[in-house]
């Protein structure tokens, strides 16, 4: 398995309008909305989004680590220990998955498309 490194963090929010000003005005960061729960940032150092969606957004900020490979990574992952959270969905620009790691923390992995 290659050296995969984190490539996006989420976030979970409540009011997409109220996150993307506060950000806006505290950091300079801009924003692209994808639908009315859902906003990603960037011009931060490192890319990631806000999920205001109730039955996709996760209770802590989920890293995501970007893979060459999606399903070797999932098989990986699997055979390390780790549990499928949430199985492969396609997203606009991929697909992902999300995990929890032995301590029960819950990450994802992406592949672009």
């Amino acid at each position: 398995m290659p050296n995969l490194k984190i490539a996006y963090l989420e976030l979970p929010a409540q009011d997409i309008p109220a996150i993307r000003a506060f950000y806006s005005s505290l950091f300079g960061w801009a924003f692209q909305d994808y639908g009315p729960t859902y906003t990603a940032f960037s011009n931060s150092g490192t890319d990631g989004g806000f999920n205001a969606d109730p039955a996709e957004s996760t209770a802590a900020p989920l890293a995501v680590i970007e893979s060459p490979d999606l399903e070797a990574t999932q098989q990986s992952i699997l055979n390390a220990g780790g549990k499928i959270t949430l199985p492969t969905f396609s997203f606009p620009g991929g697909r992902r998955f999300h995990f929890s790691d032995p301590a029960g923390n819950e990450l994802a992995v992406m592949q672009r498309d």
